[in-house]
């Protein structure tokens, strides 16, 4: 009955991980680059917490109302907002927050970085959460749970050989 318990835990625990795996690494076989949202500028369309799924596309492919994530002037911060306007000619566009009240002014087609093309909500907090020390360790107590989970019916199966009475031999 334990043996039945530990390979059902175990098994869905590895379900979880692997679907969560599923999660991440198929999109980036796609092309796709995920970015945790950290601001509210974007609500209710992409909440806080969510992971953005970009795709890397040239400026000149996003249309208006597309949602684009480029880089501030300090080519480490990305900002994920609305396109409200393009001007090839100038080779600008302008972007907004959905929750902002004014817009980012002009951003030029060399700091775009993508189109963002979906989110998962929660997700982002996730995968943040786990990038930090208490997040390594609560992954490393999963991994030591699975492993757990896999030899404990194996001890307990010893440990009541080691109770059986042994037979006497007769001659």
């Amino acid at each position: 009955m334990v043996k039945k318990i530990c390979n059902f835990l175990s098994t869905i625990i590895l379900v979880v991980l692997l679907a969560a795996a599923a999660v991440i690494l198929v999109p980036m076989l796609l092309g796709y680059r995920e970015m945790a949202v950290l601001s509210g500028s974007m609500e209710p369309t992409i909440p806080v917490g969510s992971l953005v799924y970009v795709k890397p596309v040239e400026a000149s492919e996003l249309e208006v109302g597309d949602v684009c994530t480029y880089y501030l002037s300090d080519g480490e911060t990305f900002v994920t907002h609305r396109v409200m306007s393009i001007d090839p000619d100038a080779r600008t566009l302008v972007t907004q927050g959905d929750a902002n009240d004014t817009s980012d002014g002009d951003i030029q087609f060399s700091q775009v970085f993508g189109r963002a093309d979906f989110h998962l909500p929660y997700l982002g907090l996730a995968i943040q959460n786990m990038r930090t020390p208490a997040g390594i360790m609560v992954t490393c107590g999963v991994v030591a749970l699975v492993i757990l989970l896999n030899f404990i019916p194996a001890i307990i199966d010893v440990g009541e050989e080691e109770k059986k009475p042994e037979k006497a031999g007769t001659n």
